[in-house]
């Protein structure tokens, strides 16, 4: 059994990520793993002020709900990250707390595997290049995890528009296989 964490960021409830997130979350749990989602909704987190105290401390100096994120991201055996596509990048949200994670670069984080689920109005295949490669880019940072997966769900707008899209049962057999 594996402890999974999904971490959804999508500002918008019933958004479209946010089910990749539920499907890739009931996956994992069929499969008997110990699963948490959490979104970032109504979480304060703040931007990063690089101030790296957190290399020494392990903390970070900021006040708000990326600590406690963070913490279950470095207790977690897989980590998947769901995003809308702004932009042909992920959201700012998800961005601000992969920097708010700094203290997880010195630690002994227990995660290998990270998923990103991802979802956009377009539908090109390019569309979630620049959002995986980010998050390629902070992974990279990270000698013990890899990127396990990425899911894209193209041509989704308003939310509950991703009914039925074949992502969906991709997610969750993800999840299922984690």
């Amino acid at each position: 059994m594996k402890k999974v964490l999904v971490i959804s960021s999508s500002l918008r409830a019933g958004s479209n990520s946010e089910a990749l997130a539920d499907a890739f979350a009931r996956g994992a749990a069929e499969s008997g793993h110990d699963v948490e989602k959490l979104t970032l909704r109504d979480k304060e987190i703040r931007f990063c002020k690089g101030c790296l105290a957190c290399q020494q401390t392990r903390r970070c100096v900021i006040a708000d709900d990326a600590p406690a994120i963070v913490s279950k991201m470095h207790d977690a055996d897989v980590i998947a990250f769901a995003s809308p596509i702004y932009y042909y990048e992920m959201c700012g949200q998800l961005k601000t707390l992969l920097d708010r994670a700094n203290p997880l670069y010195a630690s002994d984080y227990r995660f290998r595997d990270v998923y990103v689920l991802t979802s956009a109005a377009e539908d090109r295949d390019h569309v979630p290049d620049r959002a995986v490669s980010g998050l390629t880019g902070w992974i990279d940072c990270f000698g013990k995890a890899r990127l396990a997966g990425s899911l894209f769900a193209g041509g989704v707008t308003a939310p509950g528009e991703i009914r039925g899209h074949a992502a969906l049962h991709a997610a969750h057999e993800a999840g299922k296989s984690c």
